[in-house]
């Protein structure tokens, strides 16, 4: 019946003998759910009229009853102007305070005066000297989280510093410290800016919102942002319907991480708190042992940031030569691949490719390289290599990309991205499993193309495909999943064995890779490459098989890859360049040698005159990377010096899991015994059926080695029980034929005693052919639908969805990390990894102009209850409280009862998991395991902030767990049901 109605309360005082005065009156229209969010005084959008007959009618109302004290008089007026009695509201509101800034008036002190006794005019209240001076803006900041339908945010304030400045008024009480609880309202403070007018008040209003600190729990302030940056709002043309109205306002809240850039004015996300709580969690928990980090070296880690190596040094020592550049990238991208191959062809001199920023710190580090390292060099590296005798920068792809989002819970699309923009006119390298993409199974044919065609778009152009078998239709699948992306196909032979070796015995000899790439040039390689993933070849075997391509296929571009296990490298790669190879490979000269590749120093030294790299160029990133693996210590394998050898052309061990190898078999207590994992892995590839070793059937091969270890058991033994023993479940999956057929075929009788009582999920005993060739096309459409329910629209783009679609649990694990901490992947690296002491003091940078000093100032004692500890970090002198889970103490180590309940969290992608929405306390539990609900129903009640909230089944189905009982308090996203749909 009142329609487009605004909100308009008069504050009146009455001494209750006959005498009352109005304070003018407050604009309360802006409302969600009949909650007042803002208050404006006067109530300057409405015409003086209109104003003044609310006002004539608020003071007849209180008259004609002899009102007492303070009161608000409220009125709905309609777009009309028509007003609308609708209560006497016999009280001091929280709102008053507007009204206070606009009049000089202490309401709460006029209360107890006339309360004892006073009159109005003994208190100097006279109408017609109470005249509203400006304008007033209230604002409610409450603990609660617009991007969650307002559910209320409890926990501890990490820190809490007000805005302060001309015109602005604070009312509340919170500080550094204080828990907010889930028991009371979630008010926490109000802000009360005045200006002389709206537009000025509205400035002050911002600023005052932008510029305060609270962090530790969520606020409305993102959705108030929103609210005076509205243009209805600016002009003053809200009504109560107006947050209805306006689901928009609750779109892109800004200072949160998902916010997108805008021109107006507005509170920015600063990933400072994120790294605060990341930095506490480390000091208490250190790293978790899946890392891979030794915490003794850890602590020993210098505690400073190394610098980016000099691009302008470089450009100097480079200035008096006479080089041009080499245009590979702009020739890829302007002319085709095919255009490519031939300038690699004409090219007079041999090429390198540097994989420093790849498979070099995969062989060394465990793939545990940041981002952070990689692109600080990329800029310099451009600089030395856009005018040398460098084919491409090796800089992704293989284990980076789960291993960046596993452990170092970085964005692997986002490192490919950032190194492209950063080196510019390099050609960007990448490994592709074939059919395996960058997993470790396969994939629908689909989610193959899709994933190359947006690894070119994001900046990938040379696309070096193998198959961990040699088997050719995965090959196939690989080849032109690149090719149709655009890319450089660079097909791989994976090199074992000794190609000279004229044994009739031999499988792997010379006759076998040329048939095998005369296979792989009919599939459209535009480049074929040698992959010796173990350093086994010599310069006797490389001499033999390069020549002997070459003359096969004398317009098809070879690059050479090895590792240098053995000390052979350089020298084997030098035979390849005589012998007709294009590019071969080797990294920088402190991340070489080893496992890894060989050294790029050495090799253009060398080459002499047949490779224009200046040396001294090469040096100044030579002494950035040198620092650089100083920092990552922890993860260099004190054994590996000890462990490689010529022994590798016995066991044939590929240089990329020589460190992961050590590692596991530590973690499997097989710790000194790694001659014994050597042996076994050579008895392991030959029951096998003595096959090429890469990923994924390297992991394999040592799968079975560690376990032949671990049992201490026989080959005979082995052969004769496989059908009863455990066997590591990628052994089952090899001779199911998940990885497709080896070479020779699989060797019996062992296969058919695996197979025994193990047939796949169909009833079938094996695959048939090519395994990714029977899965259905990828459904992307509903897994994008899906992803962005559980994650939001702006969090999800096309990457996460082929994230989530190779590795599910891994991008689940790491969007739950980043919810917790934010985005890490610009902290610098000793921060990352060094637990801080108490007392220590780091230099964070997060831009120009934003430097933190950040102090670990202490750290209290365990608390049994929470199983917490609360650090204390000082930030440029600012303390902040950082409420910390304890996962390494228990009670147990405190006071002997048990360690505390940690409760899982629901998993946002499965619908059948129903968390709670909000911390709070259980109050009713509606169902019990095993019973059957419908979707709708509701199963919990629980209770917030004066908010009791049902929780329904999102799904119909069976439940199988309950993990809590009524008063159990919960936090946001704790699992408390899982339900098996219908």
């Amino acid at each position: 019946f009142v329609t487009d109605a605004k909100h308009v309360e008069v504050q009146v005082i009455g001494d209750g003998k006959g005498n009352v005065v109005h304070l003018w009156e407050r604009d309360c229209s802006v409302q969600r759910r009949h909650q007042k969010i803002v208050e404006i005084a006067p109530a300057c959008h409405h015409p003086m009229e209109v104003r003044q007959a609310v006002l004539d009618d608020a003071l007849k109302i209180t008259k004609a009853c002899n009102y007492k004290n303070a009161g608000t008089v409220e009125f709905l007026v309609d777009d009309q102007g028509r007003h609308y009695f609708m209560e006497v509201n016999p009280r001091v509101q929280v709102e008053h305070t507007v009204t206070e800034q606009v009049t000089g008036i202490d309401i709460v002190q006029s209360t107890f005066l006339i309360a004892g006794g006073a009159s109005l005019e003994e208190i100097g209240l006279v109408q017609e000297k109470i005249i509203p001076r400006g304008v007033a803006m209230q604002c409610r900041i409450t603990t609660e989280d617009p991007a969650k339908d307002f559910a209320p945010s409890t926990g501890m304030l990490d820190v809490c510093r007000h805005s302060v400045g001309p015109g602005l008024r604070i009312d509340g009480y919170s500080y550094p410290g204080m828990v907010v609880q889930p028991y009371f309202d979630s008010l926490l403070v109000k802000y009360t800016a005045t200006h002389k007018n709206w537009d000025g008040v509205i400035r002050r209003m911002r600023r005052a919102l932008r510029d305060n600190h609270i962090r530790g729990v969520k606020t409305n302030i993102p959705f108030l942002l929103n609210v005076l940056d509205h243009p209805d709002f600016i002009k003053g043309t809200f009504d109560l319907n107006f947050i209805q109205n306006n689901p928009e306002l609750l779109d892109n809240l800004p200072g949160t991480p998902t916010a997108v850039e805008r021109t107006t004015e507005g509170q920015k996300y600063d990933h400072l708190e994120g790294y605060l709580k990341y930095i506490a969690n480390l000091a208490v928990n250190g790293h978790p042992k899946s890392l891979g980090a030794d915490p003794a070296i850890a602590k020993t880690m210098r505690n400073q940031d190394v610098p980016a190596p000099s691009a302008e040094a470089i450009e100097a020592i480079l200035e008096k030569k006479n080089t041009k550049p080499n245009n590979f990238k702009k020739i890829l991208r302007e002319q085709g691949p095919k255009a490519l191959a031939k300038a690699m062809r004409e090219h007079s001199n041999t090429m390198l490719t540097d994989t420093t920023m790849r498979d070099a710190h995969q062989s060394l580090l465990a793939t545990r390289m940041r981002t952070h390292d990689l692109l600080k060099a990329a800029k310099a590296t451009n600089a030395a290599f856009n005018s040398a005798d460098i084919f491409s920068l090796e800089v992704w792809g293989g284990a980076t990309f789960d291993v960046s989002m596993n452990f170092l819970r970085e964005c692997p699309w986002k490192r490919l991205e950032e190194l492209d923009e950063a080196a510019p006119d390099m050609l960007k390298q990448m490994l592709l499993r074939g059919a395996n993409a960058v997993g470790y199974t396969v994939y629908p044919d689909n989610l193959v193309y899709e994933f190359c065609k947006t690894a070119y778009e994001s900046g990938n152009d040379v696309f070096r495909v193998f198959d961990s078998l040699n088997y050719i239709d995965n090959m196939e699948l690989g080849i032109k999943a690149a090719a149709a992306s655009g890319g450089f196909v660079e097909a791989a032979i994976s090199y074992t064995g000794d190609v000279t070796n004229d044994s009739p015995e031999n499988k792997y000899n010379l006759n076998y890779y040329l048939d095998f790439a005369d296979k792989l040039v009919d599939l459209g390689a535009h480049c074929l490459c040698i992959k010796d993933m173990a350093g086994l070849l010599t310069p006797r075997a490389t001499t033999l098989l390069v020549s002997e391509l070459r003359k096969k296929f004398p317009e098809i571009p070879i690059h050479l890859h090895t590792h240098d296990t053995a000390g052979m490298g350089v020298a084997s790669m030098l035979a390849g360049a005589q012998a007709g190879a294009d590019v071969v490979d080797g990294a920088i000269d402190s991340m070489s040698g080893l496992s890894s590749q060989p050294c790029l120093g050495a090799l253009v030294a060398a080459l002499g005159d047949k490779n224009n790299v200046n040396l001294d160029a090469l040096n100044v990133l030579n002494d950035y990377w040198e620092s650089v693996r100083e920092q990552y210590k922890p993860f260099e394998v004190q054994a590996l010096s000890a462990a490689i050898g010529s022994n590798v052309y016995k066991h044939e061990i590929p240089g990329g899991q020589y460190t992961n190898l050590l590692f596991q078999s530590n973690q499997l207590g097989l710790s000194g015994r790694f001659g014994e994992v050597k042996k076994a892995y050579a008895l392991a590839n030959k029951l096998l059926g003595d096959i090429p070793k890469v990923t994924p059937s390297s992991k394999t091969v040592g799968d079975l080695a560690q376990f032949i270890v671990g049992l201490k058991i026989s080959e005979e033994e082995l052969i004769e029980n496989a059908a009863n023993l455990p066997l590591p479940n990628s052994v089952v999956e090899y001779f199911q034929g998940a990885l497709g057929p080896p070479p020779g075929g699989f060797p019996e009788p062992f296969r058919t005693n695996v197979l025994k009582g193990r047939p796949l999920k169909d009833g079938r005993p094996c695959f048939e052919g090519r395994p990714g060739a029977e899965l259905p096309p990828y459904d992307f459409e509903t897994a994008e639908k899906d992803l962005k329910e559980a994650y939001g629209d702006q969090r999800i783009t096309f990457k996460e969805v082929l994230s989530h679609a190779l590795y599910p649990q891994v991008f689940k694990d790491y969007l739950a990390f980043e919810k917790e901490y934010g985005t890490i992947e610009t902290l610098p690296t000793h921060v990352f990894l060094r637990p801080m002491q108490v007392g220590e003091e780091n230099l964070v940078n997060l831009g120009p102009g934003k430097d933190y000093y950040i102090r670990l100032a202490n750290i209290d004692g365990f608390n049994k209850d929470l199983g917490t500890r609360t650090v204390t970090l000082e930030v440029n002198g600012e303390k902040w409280f950082i409420r910390t889970p304890d996962t390494v103490t228990t009670l147990e180590s405190t006071s002997g009862g048990a360690a505390p309940k940690r409760r899982a969290k629901k998993d946002p992608t499965d619908k059948g998991s129903l968390g709670s929405p909000m911390p709070g306390v259980i109050v009713a539990v509606n169902v019990e395991e095993g019973d059957e609900v419908e979707e709708g129903q509701t199963l919990f009640k629980l209770s917030a902030m004066k908010m009791e909230t049902e929780l329904k089944a999102q799904v119909s189905g069976k439940v199988t767990k309950i993990t809590v009982e009524v008063n159990d308090n919960v936090e946001g996203d704790d699992l408390l049901a899982e339900i098996v749909p219908e």
